[in-house]
């Protein structure tokens, strides 16, 4: 895996980790930290949105493990 990808895979499972605490908890970690409607939140979604987009190409890659 390339360092852009593991870079987009962190930042999905930041996001997939967010998700996580607003279901199940109502926390928004993200606003919490940033304030809601901020530049650096709207910046954190963003980018979670465009990693998840770049991650789409692991679902097509195929998977050769490393000997």
């Amino acid at each position: 895996m390339d360092i852009l990808q593991k870079i987009c895979l962190a930042f999905t499972i930041i996001g997939a980790l967010n998700w996580g605490l607003v279901g199940l908890f109502d926390f928004n970690l993200v606003s919490s930290i940033f304030g809601v409607d901020s530049l650096f939140t709207n910046l954190v979604y963003a980018l979670v949105g465009l990693a998840g987009i770049i991650n789409i190409g692991l679902l097509v890659k195929p998977f050769h493990p490393e000997k």
